[in-house]
């Protein structure tokens, strides 16, 4: 059996409607759901924050361009996009 912990929180009571409607349309546990839901939350806010900390690493030992730089790559990619549109 896995192990879990209980946690209490406070939601607006729109949102505990909209969950009990949720929990009553799929036959699951408001429990259920919205353990779903802080789960996904967390994994995505932790990917967020991986590839924001993986960019400041990048930036730190120099592994940048410019704006500019940037800028005449995805122009260059535009234009050949739209010159094969035309084609």
């Amino acid at each position: 059996m896995t192990s879990s912990t209980t946690m209490t929180i406070r939601i607006e009571p729109e949102v505990k409607a909209k969950l009990d409607r949720l929990a009553g349309d799929t036959r699951r546990s408001r429990s259920f759901l919205a353990a779903e839901a802080v789960a996904g939350y967390v994994d995505r806010e932790l990917a967020i924050i991986g590839s924001i900390q993986r960019g400041l690493g990048d930036v730190r030992a120099g592994r940048v361009v410019s704006h500019d730089e940037a800028m005449t790559e995805i122009d260059a990619v535009v234009d050949a996009t739209d010159s094969d549109r035309q084609a």
